[in-house]
């Protein structure tokens, strides 16, 4: 499926390593002129070297004040793909206030300001739009050390709904991605333990776990007309995982 996304602009959250770089990288190749967000400026020094002419933004999503300095007059978006997480395990009895926080700042409050910032603009200038939100299937399973992030995931889905449900009527489409592990530096913490990566892989039907490629041709395909009828809902690339 060849996509052409000529002619458009679109804004990718959590721009500099994994499924963000690969996104903007795709989305570039495609034809759209492209905002990329991160907090590391030197990803975003590489990333402008290999996308000459992407739009960087450093900025640490997670302080509602310097979001809005950097993004609040952002200029008009058409694509929004909502992909900057942390993940910082530890086990439910240990939660801190710190890191239960941070998780929601970057995670899912972030979604919220960037979305409100982006969905406003498609408003007043009186165009369609489309948002992806990259979750995960932890959204509906979960992981020992990860109630944190669980959470800031099953809540993202709810957000995705809501979403959908008010700027539907303004022909904006919203939905997300939920992938399995993808073995990003992000990845690699879940399945650092090789026994543990082991059995997890064996309980995905496909015996396997996500290649970056597989996610990033989800969230094209939900930014595309290609899914012009597909809002408030979520593309499973978890290997067969939620069915086992």
């Amino acid at each position: 499926m060849q996509l052409n996304f000529s002619g458009l602009r679109a804004l990718v959250t959590g721009a500099g390593k994994g499924i963000g770089r690969d996104t903007v990288k795709a989305l570039y190749a495609s034809g759209a002129r492209v905002v990329a967000v991160s907090r590391t400026d030197s990803d975003l020094v590489s990333l402008s070297k290999e996308c000459p002419g992407i739009e960087p933004v450093c900025v640490d999503l997670g302080d509602w004040e310097a979001t809005e300095r950097a993004l609040g007059a952002v200029g008009p978006v058409d694509l929004l793909v909502n992909n900057a997480a942390i993940l910082l395990p530890q086990p439910f009895l240990e939660v801190t206030k710190e890191v239960f926080d941070r998780s929601f700042n970057v995670n899912l409050r972030s979604v919220f300001q960037v979305s409100q910032i982006v969905a406003q603009g498609m408003i007043n200038r009186g165009v369609p739009g489309s948002i992806v939100n990259v979750s995960s299937m932890v959204a509906h399973v979960t992981f020992p050390n990860l109630s944190t992030y669980c959470s800031t995931k099953g809540a993202m889905t709810m957000l995705t709904k809501a979403m959908a449900l008010e700027l539907g009527p303004h022909k904006i489409r919203v939905n997300s991605v939920n992938p399995t592990v993808v073995l990003t530096n992000m990845g690699k913490m879940v399945s650092a333990d090789p026994e543990f990566s082991r059995k997890l892989k064996e309980r995905h039907p496909l015996r396997k776990f996500a290649e970056v490629d597989d996610v990033v041709n989800s969230i094209l395909f939900l930014l595309s007309d290609q899914s012009a009828s597909t809002s408030g809902s979520g593309i499973l690339v978890d290997a067969g995982y939620l069915a086992s």
